[in-house]
């Protein structure tokens, strides 16, 4: 639920609602079952759900790590890593954040936050719980760098004010539907089979605009 594009919505009163909640449904439909959602609110536990036996179906970012225990189908949409700083701040590039001193606030296990484990050499990364936390943790330890979905950054900026994002994104996120690589080859494949058919099919798009989510890609277009 930390998401701010997939399982959120600007237009239906129910809760949950978004692409991945009528993913699940029209999942669901095919199958000819009834859907049961569980509610986490960073990805690290969606993740530890579907490891765990907890969940048959997940919607998360594609990461090697994750895709250890995780069959992952094609993406079904693609968002954007951003960085966020001090309107005063002296940073104003990417370029300008891995560099010594600086210091990067993320969510603990997002998938953002696991690609800059790996990329991010000499900046110090310091997590807090969820990616909703982040922006205030900046401030409030005077930090010089907040890293997140772009949605959601520009939510906060809007909240909190004196803050700016920096012009280009560091990263593409590709979410996917995810299932356990325990449940097998035919499972697998029948699960990027439906993926792809709800995006080349036009069922993500129409979700995403019915939705009112702007800023999120059809994955493939």
């Amino acid at each position: 639920m930390g998401n701010p594009v997939l399982a959120h919505s600007h237009t239906a009163k129910e809760s949950p609602a978004g692409v991945s909640i009528d993913l699940s449904r029209e999942f669901a439909r095919e199958l000819g079952v009834e859907v049961v959602f569980l509610e986490f609110d960073t990805a690290a536990k969606s993740v530890a759900a579907l490891a765990g036996g907890e969940a048959d179906i997940g919607f998360m970012a594609i990461d090697p790590l994750r895709a250890e225990t995780t069959h992952f189908t094609p993406a079904y949409v693609q968002i954007e890593g951003f960085y966020l700083v001090p309107a005063g701040s002296p940073i104003k590039t990417n370029a300008d954040v891995d560099r010594t001193g600086t210091r990067i606030v993320m969510g603990a296990g997002s998938a953002y936050g696991l690609y800059l484990t790996r990329h991010i050499q000499h900046a110090e990364l310091t997590q807090v719980p969820t990616s909703e936390e982040v922006v205030d943790a900046m401030l409030k330890g005077r930090l010089e760098v907040a890293a997140g979905v772009k949605q959601g950054l520009e939510a906060d900026a809007r909240r909190v004010g004196g803050v700016r994002l920096l012009p280009e994104r560091f990263m593409v996120i590709n979410q996917a539907m995810a299932a356990p690589r325990s449940r097998g080859a035919d499972a697998a494949n029948f699960l990027d089979d439906f993926v792809q058919r709800m995006t080349r099919g036009g069922f993500v798009a129409d979700s995403l605009k019915r939705h009112a989510i702007v800023g999120a890609k059809v994955a493939g277009d």
